[in-house]
């Protein structure tokens, strides 16, 4: 008979760690505590615009491997869209000029030799000054890493890093963007493309794992809060024993073989795990959503856009709907939701080439937890994927990835929380 694994948490991290359980063999429980799965990443009908929108608009990259695998495995690889190339179309909100630039696809980095292709009015010399970063020692900030300032910072690789990290460089750990960029930028341009979900979170992360976990059997089961695990055993043989669920009656017990996946949120690993380690500071962000038919002048990889000196961050454009997305927005989670979509549609006018007035019809989402805070003093308290319980593993993006938190994240720790308990050295 196989092992079983239970999951508990049906986020990315969940799903990912639930998919591949099932695909090296096991019988998946999955549980969930809201009526859906997701998490943040998390599709939902929104009755203002009588559209579907994201919980929050998630920026992916062609070098995100093991999300790409997550994918394929559940039959959603063409869920993804962006450029046909790595190019990345800018617009200052402040000048109004815009600028593409385009990465070339092998390692060796020819586009920064190519005017056309670079920051306007930079020079191939201008570009070593990120070297550095890849160098970074632990316990520094971006900034602090790279002294040199310039327009390839300024217009490049700051607003990127920003987007990314879902943090201020002023801030935000150099290690982290370092592990970031070689697994994208260092691999070439082939592994830099900007991707996003062309019909919604849900319909490429969620909805597709789900119907490949049911069709093997799975049982899922949503609206079931843990409220408690049970530990037994000592020394090398102490285990995970048991769980307990909200109004599920007596807990499940864990057999011995089994074992179990903890995909939740930070705080609540620290109420259920004995001497964890997680992060306790976390960043905003807030996507806004405009119903707007997209001129047909804004097409092609325009359709992506990413803002310097401006109040939004990125912005991508899908059939009848624009999407911007603020990160590090902790500064604006008093700000009243009329307030935030009037300025970023003066600024999304111009880049799309729209009038000012009147406001389109607009729906404003804030996740004011939407990551950990990606500073140097969060990364000592990411807990490892692996537990003193031999049985027990945790998943998260705010696990020890050595990523920010990222969808790629997300699904990396899933995946290896299901390794880690699928390696016969879990019966020891």
């Amino acid at each position: 008979m196989s092992r079983r694994v239970f999951v508990v948490g049906a986020g990315l991290a969940g799903l990912a760690a639930a998919v591949q359980a099932q695909r090296r063999g096991a019988r998946v429980v999955l549980y969930e505590a809201a009526p859906y799965a997701g998490g943040r990443s998390r599709s939902y009908f929104d009755a203002r615009l009588g559209i579907t929108v994201d919980n929050g608009s998630h920026l992916l990259l062609s070098g995100n491997h093991s999300t790409l695998a997550y994918l394929r495995a559940i039959g959603s690889a063409d869920s993804l869209t962006g450029p046909t190339h790595s190019e990345y179309p800018f617009f200052d909100a402040q000048s109004g000029a815009a600028w593409t630039v385009r990465m070339s696809p092998g390692r060796v980095p020819r586009w920064i030799f190519d005017a056309d292709a670079r920051v306007p009015a930079t020079q191939p010399a201008d570009y070593l000054a990120l070297l550095p970063l890849f160098f970074a020692k632990p316990g520094r900030t971006v900034e602090q890493t790279l002294h040199a300032r310039g327009r390839v910072w300024n217009l490049l690789a700051r607003p990127l890093l920003r987007t990314m990290l879902n943090a201020d460089p002023a801030d935000a750990s150099a290690t982290l963007a370092a592990n970031l960029l070689r697994e994208t930028l260092a691999a070439g341009g082939q592994a830099c493309r900007p991707l996003v979900a062309k019909n919604g979170l849900a319909h490429a992360f969620v909805e597709p794992a789900l119907r490949l976990l049911q069709y093997g059997g799975a049982d899922i089961r949503l609206g079931a809060r843990i409220t408690g695990i049970g530990y037994s055993g000592t020394d090398s043989k102490e285990r995970v024993s048991s769980l307990a669920f909200e109004h599920a009656g007596d807990p499940v017990a864990i057999d011995p073989g089994d074992g179990v996946v903890l995909a939740v949120t930070p705080d609540a690993a620290r109420r259920l795990v004995p001497d964890v380690a997680a992060p306790d500071e976390f960043h905003a962000i807030v996507t806004v959503h405009f119903a707007v038919d997209v001129p047909i002048a804004f097409v092609g990889s325009e359709r992506m856009t990413f803002f310097v000196n401006g109040a939004a961050d990125w912005l991508y454009a899908t059939d009848g709907r624009l999407t911007a997305v603020i990160a590090d927005a902790n500064r604006l989670l008093g700000t009243p939701h009329e307030e935030i979509a009037a300025s970023v549609w003066q600024e999304i006018a111009k880049a799309v080439r729209m009038p000012g007035a009147p406001t389109p019809p607009w729906q404003v989402v804030v996740e004011e937890r939407a990551t950990f805070a990606a500073v140097p003093s969060q990364e000592g308290l990411r807990a490892a994927t692996r537990t003193r319980w031999p049985n027990f593993t945790l998943a998260g993006d705010w696990t020890a990835t050595g990523l920010p938190a990222t969808i790629e994240g997300a699904i990396r720790s899933g995946q290896k929380a299901a390794d880690a308990l699928m390696n016969p050295s879990m019966e020891r």
